[in-house]
């Protein structure tokens, strides 16, 4: 008959609940600091825009160009596709 320590099942199941522990605490830590970055990011988007109010403008008549020239591209493209091949 083989007997199982119990000491050593015990050691076994805290080694891996330890492990587990450890990979889940280094994943919040990943996302904490990514969330902290892009914390960062944004407070210094908005005091660029507080400090230089035209540069929102500025962003805004740029995002508005960027949709009209897509829109443009989309319906040129669209035309392209449906125009029949001539075969001749």
């Amino acid at each position: 008959m083989t007997e199982s320590n119990p000491n050593t099942d015990s050691y076994d199941d805290v080694s891996k609940m330890l492990q587990d522990l450890n990979k889940d605490l280094k994943n919040m830590l990943e996302e904490v600091e990514n969330i902290s970055a892009q914390a960062t990011w944004m407070a210094f988007d908005m005091v660029v825009i507080r400090t230089n109010p035209t540069l929102a403008e500025s962003m805004k008549r740029l995002e508005d160009a960027f949709i009209k020239c897509k829109e443009e591209v989309e319906k040129k493209w669209r035309e392209m596709l449906d125009k029949p091949k001539n075969n001749t």
